[in-house]
């Protein structure tokens, strides 16, 4: 394979159309992210815990994490150890470097590894600690909020941003739209009357995201951006260059992947491009032109 530096621009000027068999992660047209307030109101418990072990299964999403408890921030305090069923930890050793921890500023997108073919962020490194938000299916804990929700975020001390965000968002009602409304621009205006804290700041920014209209489809939002329409989503650039390389796959004959050496000044992304030009490979996901998404962490 010919190993190539991708740049995100320049992929979407050049991408139209990308087929669905090259997606980094495949969704239902209609599915949006919930938003963070969405995603505190659909959760039966928001746990504090560190992470302890896991209990290894048969394949990697058959694996359960085991997590304990810190604190909660809605629903009720566990009295043991927390199993989450269908993640786990890091491999060791972590050639890959998949035990990188949350932007503790970054309170829009979700963690990196959510877009790396998995949907969700699927492994954690030992002893990290962070904030997840669970739900209840067919009597096991499992992860809330879909596909590239923040349902598992580092956040290493309990005043951290986003802590302070979701203690916030626990508080505010689902069912009474004219006093959410009220609560959040109260809460909005108060952080950003503390003039000078950037921390305030972007708290406040993500509050006023609450404000607005749900989330836009996924689909839509994506293809927006790989045509050029539209800004990439929050820590969703590595699936959206992945999926413009893609878009090389669409015709065997195309150039593209030559003019590739060009782009290595705005390197934002590692591609193998096969000399076929039948499959891709960035950022650890192979995209194939008739073949579903390998990932080699499974």
């Amino acid at each position: 394979m010919r190993c190539y530096h991708i740049a995100v621009a320049t992929l979407f000027a050049t991408a139209a159309v990308v087929p669905a068999a090259v997606q980094a992660c495949s969704v239902v047209d209609d599915y949006r992210v919930p938003t963070n307030l969405e995603l505190a109101g659909q959760s039966e418990l928001i746990l504090r815990g560190r992470v302890i072990g896991e209990v290894e299964g048969e394949r990697s999403w058959d694996g359960t994490l085991l997590v304990e408890p810190l604190e909660t921030l809605k629903g009720s305090m566990p009295s043991g150890t927390v199993e989450i069923a269908g993640v786990g930890l890091v491999p060791t050793p972590d050639e890959r470097g998949l035990g990188l921890l949350s932007n503790p500023y970054q309170l829009e997108g979700a963690h990196p590894l959510s877009y790396i073919g998995g949907c969700i962020r699927y492994m954690f490194p030992e002893g990290t600690i962070a904030l997840f938000f669970l739900e209840k299916h067919e009597g096991k804990w499992v992860p809330a909020g879909g596909a590239f929700s923040r349902w598992a975020e580092d956040v290493l001390e309990e005043n951290a941003p986003w802590m302070k965000l979701t203690r916030f968002y626990a508080t505010v009602p689902a069912d009474d739209a004219e006093r959410r409304k009220a609560m959040l621009e109260a809460e909005r205006d108060r952080l950003l009357a503390q003039s000078g804290d950037l921390v305030a700041t972007l708290m406040a920014q993500d509050i006023e995201r609450q404000l607005s209209d749900p989330n836009e489809a996924w689909n839509e939002i994506m293809h927006k951006a790989i045509d050029g329409e539209s800004e990439v989503p929050a820590g969703a650039a590595p699936e959206a260059a992945a999926a413009a390389v893609a878009s090389l796959l669409t015709d065997g004959e195309s150039e593209n992947g030559d003019n590739a050496d060009e782009m290595e000044d705005a390197a934002l992304l590692l591609c193998d491009l096969a000399a076929d030009k039948q499959s891709v490979n960035c950022d650890g996901v192979t995209f194939s032109k008739t073949d579903e998404i390998s990932d080699p962490t499974d």
